[in-house]
């Protein structure tokens, strides 16, 4: 009987060992909550994020009402970590490597339809929490702070494949299904480690009465008087609608001048005339000004000045002789050699790898120079934090004191905020705040070829090689850059609208419109959402445009 014992001991102890958790590469966090004990394998709703620690049975959601206003978030409850189901379907790859070729599958259905199935793209979430989470705790939709994180722009990317046709207004049924994959040669995907279901009250297209809608009363502005002009004020007023229903999301201002002056001012989400705005890479266009500037006091000598005159490139990595013969105006069109892409996440040179370093000029100089990809566009952040840099040092007492005499105080602008390198160097790359009017006036300053109030503040010729197709944008059909200017031609009733343009991340515009009378500024605080320019894109065609247009 012992020796029975003995042997059953062992083949329960060999089991142990061989199959199930405890057969695992990494060992994962224990299960910390009674919840979570009880719900493994569940994936279950909520409409509004509360921490793993904090949230109760009574938070999750049977029902749920979906508006345009409405969020909606998910807790997933696993036995294990991601790393150890990728480790059930690849035992022999280490853990790093699993890492690099495997992450969730996500499977929506409506109805019990199948509409969209993604196989997640490696890196997010990041390894850590691979290694060791046994739950997803994440946003679908955050209308107040949502960042278009990787689970947001997993139900963004639902909506544009079927979601957004199929939600239909009234009940629909969502089911959702979470497996691990891994791939190789092939993909391998494993069984479902989580699954849940939610019906949800769909209410999305809601019916907007213009008769309860009123229009902001303009005043003047300062160096900005009221346009008399007459516009199509039903089509503003179900802009206004449609914004305030959510259709379009997170706008918070929109400014049109014409001939000069404010024809349409309206803000949004709790934002006036006052509030000062973070238009992220609307920024860049600034330097572009200042350097025009600069060069037509005499401070840099012009656009084809080359990096060698102003930086020793032997005290950087990755010297080559083409690296010193860069431009300005390489950094204007954003064509120089610099091995950097930040629309590439693989870029040594990607703006996000240039952010944790403490001299972000060190870290664009040190990058690696390559003559093929000189004369080519690619979006280059760091490259115009250098344009900055060589603007600072070569200017009177900085770019800042230089930058307040020579652009904002002619333009009278007071109330404004830079963010700045780790330098203390007004940061070149984006994010400077100013209110909705005064990025109009700048706008404006480019609409009346370089004056303002008779003035002379930015060379008419500066403005002319500005708005110059210097560079087509890769893989986007007729549209250009210009120096540190974009340029698209809008369509609207049937008619071509070009402009030349800041944007930046979130939704956020000055159009300086070519054929037009007109300056528009739209800044939204869309941050990371898919949504954010093909919203303004719409709302220009369907709405603005045709209401401020013959």
């Amino acid at each position: 009987m012992k020796q029975t014992y003995l042997i059953l001991f062992t083949s329960l102890l060999f089991s142990k060992f061989c199959f199930g958790q405890d057969h695992n590469s990494i060992e994962p966090e224990p299960i910390k909550t009674e919840l979570h004990q009880s719900n493994i394998s569940k994936i279950l709703f909520t409409e509004k994020r509360i921490s793993y620690e904090n949230i109760k049975k009574e938070n999750f959601l049977n029902t749920y009402k979906l508006t345009n206003k409405s969020d909606l978030f998910f807790v997933a409850y696993f036995n294990n970590s991601l790393t150890n189901y990728k480790h059930q379907l690849l035992p022999q790859v280490s853990s790093d490597s699993l890492f690099k070729i495997g992450n969730y599958q996500f499977t929506l259905y409506i109805d019990s339809k199948l509409i969209y199935q993604s196989n997640l793209l490696p890196g997010a979430p990041p390894a850590k929490n691979q290694n060791t989470d046994t739950y997803l705790n994440r946003p679908f939709i955050d209308n107040v702070n949502g960042q278009g994180t990787w689970s947001e722009s997993f139900w963004n990317r639902f909506m544009n494949n079927g979601g957004d046709k199929i939600l239909t207004d009234g009940n629909h049924l969502l089911k959702m299904e979470i497996r691990p994959y891994v791939k190789t040669d092939t993909i391998k995907t494993g069984e479902i480690i989580a699954s849940g279901e939610l019906i949800l009250e769909v209410a999305r297209h809601p019916k907007i009465d213009i008769t309860k809608i009123q229009l902001n009363k303009i005043k003047p502005y300062n160096g900005l008087t009221i346009s008399n002009a007459s516009f199509n004020k039903k089509k503003i007023k179900q802009l206004k609608g449609a914004i305030d229903e959510g259709i379009f999301k997170k706008i918070n201002s929109i400014i049109v001048l014409k001939e000069g002056e404010i024809l349409i001012e309206e803000y949004f989400n709790g934002e006036n005339r006052n509030s000062l705005h973070d238009p992220r890479s609307v920024g860049k266009s600034f330097s572009s000004t200042l350097t025009g500037i600069a060069i037509n006091d005499g401070f840099i000598s012009g656009d084809t000045q080359t990096l060698s005159h102003f930086y020793n490139l032997s005290q950087f990595k990755n010297l080559t002789p083409s690296k010193g013969n860069a431009t300005i105006k390489d950094l204007l069109t954003m064509s120089s050699g610099f091995d950097g892409n930040d629309e590439d996440g693989s870029s040594v040179g990607n703006e996000e790898n240039m952010y944790p370093t403490q001299d972000w000029v060190k870290f664009t100089l040190d990058l690696p120079y390559q003559e093929s990809l000189k004369e080519k566009w690619h979006y280059f952040t760091a490259g115009v934090v250098l344009l900055g840099d060589i603007l600072n040092k070569s200017v009177p007492n900085g770019l800042e004191k230089y930058a307040d005499d020579k652009l904002f105080k002619p333009l009278g602008i007071t109330k404004y905020k830079w963010q700045y390198t780790p330098q203390n160097v007004p940061n070149t790359a984006g994010g400077i705040q100013m209110n909705a009017l005064d990025f109009a006036k700048y706008g404006q300053l480019y609409k009346n070829g370089g004056t303002w109030n008779n003035q002379q503040i930015l060379p008419n010729d500066w403005v002319e090689k500005t708005f110059t197709k210097q560079k087509q944008i890769v893989g986007r059909d007729s549209e250009y850059y210009g120096y540190l200017f974009w340029n698209k031609t809008f369509k609207a009733n049937t008619k071509d609208y070009e402009a030349f343009y800041c944007a930046g991340n979130g939704g956020n515009y000055i159009l300086v419109f070519k054929n037009e009378p007109l300056v528009i500024v739209i800044t939204a605080s869309a941050y990371g959402q898919h949504y954010a320019h093909s919203q303004v894109t719409e709302m220009l065609s369907k709405y603005i445009l045709p209401a401020i247009t013959k």
